[in-house]
């Protein structure tokens, strides 16, 4: 991954650049960035740079009759160079990578057995979220974590010096699905840094990792994209025309894989989510308890991923209703069939009963994380939104 490649963000590469150029570079940085930022990318790229053996003008650095004649700095990766090869094709030996994965009960507890997988889908695209890494990987009926079996390998590879490169790199992505086991592993070796080591964590949620583990990296505030790095990024990666490019960047609101996500959807592969949430609150509303419990049961059936993508989805929208009901309808960025359902459902609750949706939701989602029965969390919120809403 080339900085060149990664649309906007020119004050953070120029930061990551200077900062390697100046030998600065701090041992432990955390991309904090949302989901569907540059995070990820960033972190690759920074990567690639830091071992790149062009960064100095020449594959040594010194000529074979003595120093090199000092040329400008470099400000990207040459691309051409043994490492940059490895690198982009994220096969470097000192390039070692740890990520989220399932117990499929095969004995595969940790990332080395997926990672030709998880190379594939980057390589793709590195605008990627977990529930699509699961899906891609065939673990999607799981729930990913990085174990404390994981947490050993990662001891153990960073036991070892540098193979060819100049900095031994340990990217971790989304280490907030550590348990604690390897968190603590992960702080130890975060305190007492081998040489020539960088670590390079990629993370949705910093609120939910260790505070030890936060104050001993540096973080790399990472926003989300513009409306128009979006609509640039599919015009030119998805060869998509002005109108539709546009149109998906301004329903993603920044989120690069949701707008990846948009041109993928499939018309025919049953209901959306959007569809899902409404037709639970209309059910609700009529206190329909047949089909309150036949979605349940439904429901039950989903992956975990989906089930938790469900709920946050229920959550963004309660949340549009209640900017809508406070006058607050230039903030929301829906299609038109979501406009009309917050419209129309707004007359039927109170801001006080939409709070409380919120709240139980929030609750709901906290449940099915781990691992409550999902049937009888969405029964028992069924029943609470009927009475509610009537």
């Amino acid at each position: 991954m080339l900085f060149r490649d990664i649309i906007g963000h020119d004050d953070t590469k120029q930061t990551l650049v200077r900062a390697v150029q100046d030998n600065h570079l701090a041992h432990a940085l955390l991309f904090d960035g949302p989901v569907g930022s540059a995070n990820l990318a960033l972190a690759l790229a920074l990567a690639q740079f830091a071992n790149c053996e062009s960064r100095l003008g020449n594959s040594a650095g010194d000529s074979l009759f003595g120093a090199a004649e000092p040329t400008e700095p470099a400000t990207d990766s040459c691309g051409r160079c043994a490492s940059c090869a490895k690198m982009s094709k994220l096969i470097h030996p000192d390039l070692h990578l740890v990520f989220p994965v399932a117990n499929m009960g095969t004995g595969a507890k940790t990332s080395e057995a997926f990672v030709a997988d998880w190379r594939k889908m980057v390589l793709e695209s590195p605008y990627r979220t977990l529930p699509e890494w699961l899906e891609f990987a065939g673990m999607d009926k799981k729930q990913g974590n990085i174990s404390a079996e994981e947490s050993r390998n990662i001891l153990q590879k960073l036991s070892l010096k540098a193979y060819e490169g100049r900095y031994k790199i340990m990217l971790i992505w989304l280490p907030e699905l550590m348990n604690a086991a390897s968190a603590n592993a992960l702080l130890k070796v975060l305190e007492e840094p081998p040489d020539r080591t960088l670590f390079l964590l990629v993370t949705n949620a910093p609120d939910k990792l260790l505070i030890t583990i936060l104050s001993r990296t540096q973080r790399m505030a990472v926003r989300g994209f513009t409306d128009e790095e979006v609509a640039l990024y599919l015009r030119q990666a998805q060869n998509l025309d002005e109108t539709r490019a546009r149109q998906a960047a301004f329903l993603a609101n920044g989120d690069m894989a949701a707008a990846l996500s948009l041109l993928k959807t499939d018309p025919d592969s049953g209901p959306d989510r959007h569809t899902w949430f409404a037709e639970w609150m209309r059910a609700c509303y009529r206190q329909d308890l047949s089909a309150l419990v036949k979605q349940a049961d439904v429901f039950d059936g989903f992956n975990k991923e989906k089930q938790k993508g469900l709920m946050e989805y229920s959550l963004r929208l309660s949340r549009d209703l209640f900017l809508w009901q406070h006058g607050a309808e230039t903030l929301l960025r829906l299609p038109d069939d979501e406009l009309n359902f917050v419209r129309n459902f707004s007359k039927v609750l109170k801001p006080a009963h939409v709070e409380r949706i919120i709240a139980d939701i929030n609750e709901a989602a906290y449940h099915i994380e781990r691992n409550a029965r999902p049937k009888m969390v969405l029964l028992d919120l069924s029943l609470t939104f009927s009475r509610l809403i009537r």
